[in-house]
């Protein structure tokens, strides 16, 4: 919230995760930014992998976005985040409205594709 209220809507998200990182390191909060996962299939490693934008405390998923609207193709991005590392916590925050929108997402949930998003 603080990096929403102190830059505002507009910029991209790559500047959303500089100010964001700042914002971890003044508050002493423990994040690995771009952390990469691999992912498995039937117990072998295929060579995509995937970098999540940051994870925090070892075990939160924090993926951003500057856009104006969140779609259910966010959401699933961040449940599949989950599912291939392992963690059981997800953040989707989106910079790209007035009001600061995010949805805290665990594994376990199933969404609904006909859901809208903020």
């Amino acid at each position: 919230m603080e990096v929403h209220k102190e830059i505002g809507v507009g910029f991209t998200e790559p500047v959303y995760q500089d100010a964001l990182e700042i914002e971890f390191k003044m508050r002493n909060i423990p994040y690995e930014r771009e952390k990469v996962f691999n992912i498995e299939y039937k117990g072998i490693q295929i060579t995509k992998t995937f970098r999540a934008d940051f994870v925090c405390y070892n075990s939160i998923i924090v993926e951003l976005k500057a856009l104006y609207c969140l779609e259910n193709e966010h959401v699933s991005q961040v449940y599949n985040y989950l599912k291939a590392s392992g963690l059981t916590l997800g953040l989707l925050i989106n910079f790209g409205r007035d009001s600061l929108a995010y949805e805290r997402i665990p594994c376990t949930t199933k969404w609904n594709r006909n859901t809208k998003r903020m």
